[in-house]
C-alpha cells in the first residue's frame, strides 16, 4: 500500500483545503446573516468532503511506519479536530448571538489554520516552533 502514498496524500491535502474554504465559506455566510449556509446540497458536501478527508488519514495513518508519529504531532492534532469540529459546530448552527458565532468562527479558523502548522512542521507546537526564543 505504500506505493500509493503520494496519491493518498494528494487527496488528503486537497481535502484539507476542501474542507476548510467551505467552512470559511458557509461560516461567512452565517455571519453575514444568511440562510444558504446551511441549505442540505452544502451539509452533504462538508460531509462527503470530511469522510473522504478522514478516510484518507486513516490510510495514511496505517501505511506510515510507527516512528513518524513519536513526537505526538499527530495526537495534539487530532486532539485539535475534535475542538475545531465543536468550535465549527456552534459558529454554523448551535451558538444563538451572532457575536458567540464570529467568536467562535474565528476560534475555529485559527484552529484549523494551527492544525496545518503542526501537520507542516510534523511538530507538537507548530507554527510555535519557529517563534524565537
Amino acid at each position: 500500500m505504500i506505493e500509493f502514498y503520494p496519491q493518498i496524500r494528494f487527496v488528503h491535502i486537497a481535502c484539507v483545503v476542501l474542507s476548510g474554504a467551505l467552512f470559511l465559506l458557509r461560516g461567512s455566510g452565517v455571519l453575514a446573516g444568511a440562510r444558504w449556509p446551511m441549505l442540505l446540497p452544502l451539509r452533504i458536501a462538508s460531509y462527503s468532503i470530511d469522510t473522504v478527508l478522514l478516510t484518507a488519514a486513516l490510510m495514511l495513518l496505517t501505511i506510515l511506519p510507527g516512528g513518524v508519529f513519536a513526537n505526538g504531532w499527530l495526537t495534539v492534532k487530532l486532539v485539535l479536530l475534535i475542538v475545531y469540529i465543536v468550535l465549527g459546530s456552534f459558529a454554523l448552527k448551535r451558538a444563538r448571538a451572532r457575536s458567540a458565532k464570529a467568536g467562535y468562527f474565528t476560534a475555529a479558523v485559527a484552529t484549523y489554520l494551527f492544525m496545518y502548522s503542526i501537520a507542516r512542521t510534523h511538530d507538537p507546537l507548530g507554527i510555535f516552533r519557529m517563534l524565537p526564543g
